[in-house]
């Protein structure tokens, strides 16, 4: 037997939490995705159910001790030839011990062994709380686990090497599920066959936008490739450093203006999540304009109604200055789901997590279809429009700037 199934074997008994082989070698469909191995007490003795996640497919089977030592063993060895997929990570943590193999981009594998500073469902400091699954004890199930360390996440704050989550930035680490949970309902609408194009306006810190490379490229195989774009150069030089060191080869940062952004003639995924004001229009517009297959949308400080608005039917209720402004922000992202609608994209607004500097919790998501939408019994012709969103405009006194770039009007007619 090898050297790593010797060190394996002896962890594979009741004391073991969950043992994870992660970051494929192979990108391929019809491979797994990612390894997992756990305890599981039946009649008769324990055996270590074994999960393989391929696709959106999980699938079990139930082996002995030295079964399971071998397959994590054969996992993460680059020189077995009987393992149909390999794994850069593998990481066995029991109730006393966390061992941690890597395995780098030559093929050397490297296995640290340490003490478990997180055992089983124990908070330790005031600082770090995991919160393994046990017999009693469910745990939420993240798309990024707790307990299993990401590297990003480590370096930028959110988790302990060991994969504990640090209890100050729980709050993000639950966004960053939250916003994985959104991409995953879309994966369907991005294409396997071929490189994804990512364009990620105002990524700022970046927090989610390493999220979704990591998620994308490393967990579910896709060939993508992002580009983020913010204003703040010293965040962009950061970010493209942090992305180099994670061998991130297809992540690049750029500082640049979401209005005069002009490099790619075609995207398949637009995301923008804190753009503020109108700059969430031009993102918009950019994405309609490249034919973008998705978009995700965080909209944020929607001024731009907010000064326009001559609402005469409600006057009695916009006297009030928080009213007006929350009315605005609402007319603002409803009026934007229309026309994305109208361009072709099934439109939902969802509850998102708050931004660090921001109370906005609406999420915009659009996927395009194909079909322009108009309220029932409108033809296309009808310069009233009744019931569309183009009456609201006119009711209310406004110009949005989507609607402005979309139409190419100053006014409406």
């Amino acid at each position: 037997m090898s050297e790593l199934y010797d060190k394996y074997i002896r962890h594979m008994d009741e004391s073991l939490i969950l043992a994870v082989a992660s970051n494929p070698v192979l990108k391929d469909a019809a491979l797994p995705v990612k390894l997992k191995v756990k305890p599981v007490r039946i009649k008769g003795g324990t055996v270590f159910q074994v999960t393989r996640t391929v696709g959106a497919k999980e699938l079990h089977e139930n082996l002995s001790a030295e079964e399971a030592a071998a397959l994590l063993a054969g996992a993460v060895d680059p020189l077995d030839e009987e393992q149909p997929q390999h794994f850069r990570q593998l990481e066995i943590r029991t109730e006393s011990t966390v061992v941690v193999t890597m395995v780098g981009k030559r093929g050397t594998v490297t296995t640290k062994e340490h003490k478990n500073p997180v055992p089983r469902g124990v908070k330790t400091s005031p600082d770090v709380f995991v919160n393994f699954t046990s017999d009693h004890n469910k745990k939420k199930n993240y798309v990024l686990e707790e307990g299993v360390p990401v590297p990003f996440l480590v370096k930028l704050g959110v988790m302990t090497p060991a994969g504990a989550v640090v209890k100050a930035r729980y709050d993000k680490f639950r966004q960053i599920n939250r916003y994985l949970e959104f991409v995953e309902d879309i994966l369907p609408s991005l294409p396997k066959d071929r490189e994804i194009s990512i364009i990620d306006f105002g990524c700022g810190k970046s927090y989610l936008t390493f999220a979704l490379y990591y998620y994308l490229h490393e967990k579910q195989g896709y060939d993508v490739r992002i580009t983020g774009l913010d204003l703040k150069q010293d965040v962009i030089e950061e970010c493209g450093r942090l992305a180099e060191s994670f061998g991130y080869d297809k992540l690049k940062f750029l500082h640049g203006d979401i209005a005069d952004y002009t490099g790619t003639d075609s995207v398949d995924m637009v995301v923008t999540l804190h753009a503020c004001d109108t700059a969430t229009d031009y993102a918009l517009y950019k994405a309609i304009k490249w034919g973008a297959k998705v978009i995700f949308c965080v909209p944020c400080c929607q001024h731009e109604i907010n000064r326009q608005i001559k609402d005469e039917a409600r006057r009695p209720i916009m006297k009030y200055g928080l009213i007006k402004e929350r009315i605005s922000a609402l007319y603002t992202d409803a009026l934007r789901a229309d026309m994305l609608e109208e361009q072709g994209y099934k439109t939902q607004i969802l509850e998102f997590i708050d931004m660090e500097h921001t109370p906005k919790n609406i999420l915009i998501r659009a996927v395009k279809t194909g079909r322009r939408m108009l309220p029932a019994g409108v033809a296309a012709a009808d310069k009233e429009e009744k019931g569309s969103y183009r009456e609201i405009v006119r009711e209310i006194g406004v110009m949005p700037t989507l609607y402005r770039l979309l139409h190419g009007e100053d006014r409406m007619n």
